[in-house]
C-alpha cells in the first residue's frame, strides 16, 4: 500500500466523520428550536390575551345614539298621529214652536246620528326642550292628545221622525241644526268614555317602540 492510498482513506474517514458531526449539529438545532417555540407558545397566548383585552378597553364597541333634537325634527314630520277612533250613535231631537200651540206652530224632528271621532298628538307641537337624554335615559314629553276629527257619516244618518204644525211649514235650518249637535254631542261623548287617554297611551306606547329601534334603550314619557 503507497502513500497515496493511505492519504485518500485518511481524508474519506475525516469527511464521513465531519458529515456525521453535521448531521448532529442540525439534529440538535431542531431539537431546541422546537422546545424553545413550544415553551413560548403559552406566552405568546397570554401576550395575544393582553392585548385583545387591552384593544377592547380602549376602544371599545361604539354605541350609537342619535341627537334627540335631531330626532324631534324627524318626528315632527310625521305631524298628526292618530292613535285612537271612536265609531257612535246618537239621537238629537231638535224641535221650534213647542208650547200649548205646538200642533198648529211647532216643528220637532229626531235625527239618528252616525259618527267618528279620531284623537291622537300632535308631534308638530314637541319642542327641543320637550326630548333629552340623562344618564343614559331618554326623556320625553309629548303634547297633551287632542280631538282631530269629530264628523257624521251621512251614509248611516238619517231624519227618523219629523212633527210639523198645521199652520207651519218645516224649518228650513232645523235638520242642520240637529247635525251640527249630533257632532258636538258624539265628541262630547267620546270625550266622556276616555278616548284622550287612549290616544294619550298608544302614542306613548308607538314612540316607545320607535325610540328603542333608534338606540335608546330606557325611554320615560313625563307630564
Amino acid at each position: 500500500m503507497n502513500v497515496h492510498s493511505i492519504f485518500k482513506g485518511l481524508l474519506l474517514i475525516i469527511l464521513s466523520f465531519a458529515l456525521v458531526f453535521a448531521l448532529a449539529i442540525i439534529v440538535l438545532v431542531s431539537v431546541v428550536r422546537n422546545t424553545t417555540q413550544e415553551a413560548l407558545q403559552p406566552m405568546e397566548q397570554v401576550r395575544d390575551a393582553i392585548a385583545t383585552q387591552s384593544a377592547l378597553l380602549f376602544n371599545p364597541t361604539p354605541t350609537i345614539i342619535p341627537d334627540p333634537v335631531t330626532i324631534i325634527y324627524e318626528i315632527r314630520s310625521l305631524a298628526r298621529l292618530e292613535t285612537a277612533q271612536y265609531s257612535m250613535e246618537k239621537i238629537i231631537t231638535a224641535e221650534a214652536g213647542q208650547g200649548e200651540l205646538s200642533f198648529l206652530f211647532g216643528d220637532k224632528l229626531l235625527f239618528v246620528a252616525h259618527g267618528k271621532v279620531i284623537a291622537g298628538v300632535d308631534l308638530e307641537k314637541l319642542k327641543p326642550e320637550d326630548l333629552w337624554v340623562q344618564n343614559g335615559v331618554l326623556y320625553v314629553r309629548l303634547p297633551a292628545a287632542e280631538i282631530f276629527v269629530a264628523t257624521l257619516d251621512n251614509d248611516l244618518s238619517y231624519v227618523y221622525d219629523r212633527e210639523t204644525g198645521i199652520l207651519r211649514r218645516g224649518e228650513i235650518n232645523l235638520e242642520t241644526l240637529a247635525r251640527q249637535a249630533a257632532v258636538r254631542e258624539i265628541e262630547k261623548a267620546a270625550i266622556a268614555d276616555g278616548i284622550l287617554d287612549w290616544a294619550q297611551m298608544n302614542a306613548e306606547s308607538y314612540l316607545s317602540r320607535l325610540f328603542r329601534s333608534l338606540g335608546y334603550a330606557d325611554v320615560i314619557f313625563v307630564k
